[in-house]
């Protein structure tokens, strides 16, 4: 997978769309290198974890994030628990639940802002949950078991083409919430959208 990851970047260029697509165990631990407001690294898991480890944030983000040079856009989505900030990037959207949109928030401690931008491409992120959160597996969508968080991105896209940011995450949040009626197991989660950059999220149509 780390591969897989360096191969994704490796020669981009401008003009170039990359897409990471991660749905699988996720995990949180403590963070050592003081880059984390909440304390806590988060990561994804690959099959091998148990021997090989985790891929924690801090890697995810030099590895496919700190290389994009400018003119270069990746889009991640990431369908795991405790994902909303697992790419490292700088500003977050939280859903504001009394008002029903998303704002922006900054995520990042003083002493990561340098070490965590990219090198002038943009990079967005679709995250499951929020990182305290953990993402739930259901089959109401397909009939069989699949990540929420990407069959609701699916169902999203396909529902409105053409959609906003905004009006993308606004979806996919009333979109999970239907799954209750179908599978008990299925717990709050909120999905997020993280980026490098802050941009108008309600007036900025989602491509590829």
């Amino acid at each position: 997978m780390r591969s897989a990851m360096k191969w994704l970047v490796q020669d981009c260029q401008p003009g170039d769309s990359l897409f990471f697509h991660y749905s699988g165990h996720g995990l949180r631990q403590k963070d050592y290198n003081l880059d984390e407001i909440d304390g806590f690294d988060e990561a994804i898991c690959p099959i091998d974890f148990e021997t090989e480890g985790p891929i924690i944030d801090d890697e995810i983000n030099a590895t496919i994030v700190r290389p994009l040079p400018r003119g270069v856009k990746l889009h991640a989505v990431i369908d795991t628990c405790f994902s909303g900030t697992v790419l490292d990037l700088l500003f977050m959207y939280r859903i504001i639940r009394r008002e029903g949109h998303y704002q922006r928030e900054y995520q990042r401690s003083p002493a990561a802002v340098r070490k965590k931008g990219t090198s002038g491409g943009i990079a967005i992120s679709f995250s499951a949950c929020d990182d305290h959160q953990t993402s739930a597996s259901a089959s109401a969508f397909t009939g069989k078991v699949t990540g929420v968080m990407t069959s609701s991105f699916i169902q999203a896209v396909q529902n409105e083409p053409g959609s906003t940011y905004g009006r993308l995450l606004n979806a996919m949040h009333h979109i999970i919430p239907s799954l209750v009626l179908y599978d008990e197991t299925v717990k709050l989660q909120e999905p997020q959208l993280c980026s490098s950059e802050k941009f108008d999220i309600y007036s900025a149509k989602f491509l590829l």
